[in-house]
């Protein structure tokens, strides 16, 4: 016996989702997950401060962009909601009527969390690629490491990691670096407690005889 057709995702099922997930159409299936937890809203925050002011504005920078945190992207079947997008103006010049975007983004950057990990680095990449997005950032705030890639073709090419303790100076927003560091405003868990300026310091020695 055959087994039955799954059931295509619908957008009346993406509609009924409670408000306090993200939802979103993959590959035929309503895929849902939580509200960014404060380590992730306060990364994504500060990535679109960095850049909304010299890319989005002009302010220091060479301006032409225009960022949406969160925009619901249709991009042929596929419904998806990156942490962030960014458009050159010339490709985005009016701003769309409906609550989805259908003008693919020239980059998008997705703040990777246990939760969404798996979509980020495997279905929403290809998905990325096949609708031809031109350049993909992917943001660990655990880890505090930022990698960038662009299009090739139909594949992703790795340009480069950054660090916590380093800076960003990455395409396609090289134009004006800043320090990785200044999007977590509070200090690194996973860091040495000894490294840390507010650790309690060692008890000294006490002087021992010698013989």
């Amino acid at each position: 016996m055959a087994e039955p057709a799954l059931r295509v995702a619908t957008y009346a099922d993406l509609e009924a989702v409670p408000a306090d997930r993200v939802a979103e159409i993959v590959d035929g299936s309503l895929e849902t997950h939580p509200r960014p937890r404060p380590r992730h809203a306060m990364a994504a925050v500060g990535l679109a401060t960095e850049l909304n002011a010299p890319f989005g504005r002009g302010r220091g920078g060479p301006g032409g962009w225009i960022f949406m945190v969160e925009p619901e992207l249709h991009l042929g079947v596929q419904v998806v909601v990156p942490d962030l997008a960014g458009w050159r103006r010339e490709r985005l010049p009016a701003e769309p009527k409906t609550a989805f975007v259908e003008t693919v983004p020239d980059w998008v950057c997705e703040i990777l969390s246990p939760a969404t990990a798996r979509l980020d680095r495997g279905p929403k990449r290809r998905i990325y690629a096949e609708a031809g997005v031109g350049h993909l950032w992917l943001l660990d705030p655990a880890d505090g490491v930022l990698e960038a890639f662009a299009l090739a073709g139909s594949q992703w090419l790795l340009l480069g990691t950054v660090a916590r303790g380093e800076t960003v100076a990455l395409p396609p927003f090289d134009a004006v670096p800043f320090p990785l560091d200044d999007l977590f405003p509070f200090a690194d868990p996973s860091a040495d407690p000894l490294a840390d300026p507010r650790a309690e310091p060692d008890a000294p020695s006490l002087p021992t005889d010698e013989t």
